[in-house]
């Protein structure tokens, strides 16, 4: 079973970079000012198995995708947000290897699907691990400028977070 969760780091100075270099370096401008979404996949237990960056702006397909390649062959069950519930993208895929999608309907679907409630309650592992990621104060704060520093500091915070 694969927990997928997305959040935003939001940092605390302007970037210098061009504008050119931001959308490289996985930072966006949305409403908060400049952020990059960390997208994030866990195992049943809660540990980390993967990380992704993009830019703040960007929906959390683009990350889905890119983390899903590697994991198709190897889940049996995807737990993701309502964010995640896009039939054509990712439902159909899933469905295709006989992987469990549960991700619940958006409200105004017209024609919503069941998903199993209970699992979904599972959620609040990949919300946890963002919790504890957060507690750290560079990665909350997104201090380095560079997306491979900023990737290099997430991984090293979920070994830690892993090994308590």
């Amino acid at each position: 079973m694969r927990i997928f969760g997305g959040d935003a780091a939001c940092p605390s100075t302007q970037c210098w970079h061009k504008k050119s270099d931001r959308t490289q370096e996985c930072i966006g401008r949305s409403s908060g000012g400049l952020t990059t979404k960390i997208q994030a996949t866990c195992d049943a237990l809660g540990n980390p198995t993967g990380f992704h960056l993009s830019p703040g702006q960007a929906h959390d397909l683009e990350g889905a995708e890119v983390l899903l390649a590697a994991l198709l062959d190897q889940i049996q069950a995807l737990l993701a947000d309502i964010a995640y519930a896009a039939k054509v993208r990712l439902l159909d895929r899933l469905e295709q290897r006989r992987v469990e999608a549960v991700i619940p309907p958006k409200f105004n679907q017209k024609e919503p699907w069941e998903f199993d409630r209970d699992k979904y309650r599972w959620r609040h592992l990949i919300e946890n691990f963002f919790a504890k990621l957060k507690q750290y104060r560079g990665i909350a704060t997104h201090y380095d400028k560079r997306a491979c520093a900023f990737l290099g500091g997430v991984h090293w915070v979920a070994v830690v977070i892993w090994l308590n």
